[in-house]
């Protein structure tokens, strides 16, 4: 298991997807699911979606969003340098001197993020934090004119990087953040296609998330369309345990110490309890993460769609979320997939999740 599951991660990470933008990434996800699942599709959104177990009940979705963060191209000066806009949240410190890759009509172009040398910096701005304005994209070009035959108004860029491994257990990306929960849904999706459900259970690997709130993004529309009953999201939750953090302000959340279950406003509490009593059950090593008010996450778009839906939030622990680098533990992305599969197998056309 864990050699395909590594694997199959690496094709999602490594394929570019910035939000708007997922169609690489939803095509990888949905060859990876078309190994075992009954049925895969994709809607009008450009969500993907994988199903087993067609007339089960409950109806149940699992959904982890697909897109990664990004940059889009909105000047290009006449020296041929562009200037970038967000797509979802960035801290710029992270972007200096990064390599990029360009993703145009013709193909990708690469080029490097530019600031000032440090030399050039007036001393009183150094410790100044840097903004995006102040930073552009150097592609090469001699001028504008060429700057415009090979990148248009409107494309979007990704950080050239590859998934590296740390030791045997620990996998870094750019793109953990929401990948890591699309190869969630997905193996447990495989777990439940194997061992049995009397659920229908549908995977979704939902898009724009990073900038869809408060559209709800593929979220909301994926679920309008499957009417599920019960929905549990998988997405990363911020791992506290390195240095500058304090527990008494973000929590404790470590990784290789389980899954992290949300309980909160958006959390169906019978859901919550359900899925601590699986992971106790089954001797699944677990997180618990406070959740007051909304989560943000695809659960805020679910968990109101149409009449309501019993809807849970599963988390991978995540070290440097939003950056280049985000640290995740294989294990318990294997846990996170045990959990959940262990969690639908016990549902049936009787289980309630109405609140008492």
């Amino acid at each position: 298991m864990k050699s395909r599951t590594r694997e199959s991660l690496a094709s999602l990470l490594d394929a570019p997807g910035p939000s708007g933008f997922e169609t690489r990434a939803a095509a990888a996800w949905r060859a990876l699911a078309e190994v075992f699942a009954d049925r895969t599709w994709s809607d009008i959104y450009g969500s993907s979606f994988a199903q087993i177990g067609a007339g089960g009940r409950p109806r149940v979705m699992l959904a982890g969003h697909i897109d990664e963060i990004g940059l889009m191209v909105h000047h290009i000066d006449e020296q041929g340098f562009l200037y970038v806009r967000e797509v979802g949240g960035w801290d710029p410190q992270v972007l200096v001197g990064q390599r990029v890759e360009i993703l145009t009509a013709d193909g990708s172009v690469v080029g490097v993020i530019g600031r000032r040398a440090v030399h050039l910096i007036e001393r009183s701005d150094r410790e100044k934090a840097v903004k995006l304005k102040d930073l552009w994209i150097d592609i090469g070009a001699a001028n504008g004119e060429e700057a415009r035959r090979r990148v248009a108004i409107g494309d979007v860029a990704i950080i050239r990087s590859e998934t590296l491994e740390l030791g045997d257990e620990l996998v870094a990306a750019r793109s953990v953040d929401d990948r890591i929960g699309a190869i969630v849904a997905l193996e447990s999706l495989r777990l439940l296609s194997e061992s049995g459900t009397e659920a229908e259970v549908v995977a979704v690997a939902t898009t724009q998330e990073e900038i869809g709130y408060p559209s709800g993004g593929g979220a909301r529309t994926s679920s309008f369309e499957l009417a599920p009953d019960v929905a549990i999201v998988i997405d990363v939750a911020h791992a506290t345990d390195h240095p500058t953090l304090d527990a008494k302000e973000h929590g404790e959340i470590k990784l290789g110490h389980g899954p992290v279950i949300a309980r909160g406003a958006v959390v169906n509490q019978v859901l919550f309890r359900r899925l601590v009593e699986t992971a106790e059950h089954e001797g699944i090593p677990h997180q618990v993460q406070a959740s007051p008010a909304s989560s943000g996450t695809d659960a805020d778009a679910i968990f109101t769609t149409r009449s309501g839906v019993a809807t849970g939030i599963v988390s991978i622990p995540n070290r440097y979320m939003h950056s280049p680098n985000q640290l995740v533990s294989m294990r318990d992305v294997e846990h996170a997939a045990a959990l959940i599969a262990g969690f639908v197998r016990a549902l049936d056309e009787r289980t309630s999740f109405l609140p008492l």
